[in-house]
């Protein structure tokens, strides 16, 4: 009986002293949250009106440290995106025997380029796609069109961070 509650405080110093150890492993392997990407340029115009756009200029907004001028005042940009095309696209990959639909391909692709208002390329002209996989089903047409939907709009918060990096990567006008 005495020589186990000896040992308690001798346990619990040495479980004390592996959680310190474990967070000084932790704290000195380099891991940080990501943070809000920085630009090279202050002010970005951005022209169109498409889901994509819109939600690119949400993350633009939310990253804090870039103003987005209107369309009318573009030449006082430091920078202009030009959004080139963007297509949404579907595609059979599979049918069954009768001939029917059975999976279905979705890609959501676009094409871009930066420059300055005096014409300097920044980015040349780029595209950035995502394609998601989709089985189909005829008696569930409705609920497989709102699949469809919320991929889409998933494809399309991905390409808005992948252009974000890209941006990003600019390191000079």
């Amino acid at each position: 009986m005495n020589i186990r509650n000896a040992s308690q405080p001798r346990r619990g110093f040495l479980l004390g002293l592996g959680a310190a150890g474990a967070s000084l492993a932790l704290s000195g392997c380099g891991f940080a949250l990501r943070k809000a990407p920085t630009f090279a340029f202050k002010t970005l115009s951005l022209e169109g009106n498409t889901p994509l756009i819109n939600q690119l200029r949400r993350e633009l907004r939310a990253a804090g440290n870039v103003t987005l001028v209107p369309k009318d005042q573009a030449s006082t940009a430091d920078a202009v995106l030009v959004v080139l095309g963007e297509d949404r696209d579907r595609f059979v990959i599979s049918t069954n025997s009768a001939g029917l639909l059975r999976e279905l391909q979705l890609r959501l692709r676009i094409r871009f380029s930066l420059r300055t208002p005096g014409g300097k390329e920044l980015l040349a002209a780029s595209e950035v796609s995502q394609t998601r996989d989709l089985s189909f089903n005829e008696t569930n047409a409705l609920a497989k069109e709102g699949e469809a939907e919320l991929l889409f709009r998933d494809m399309q918060a991905d390409i808005a961070q992948q252009l974000m990096r890209r941006l990003a990567a600019v390191q000079s006008l």
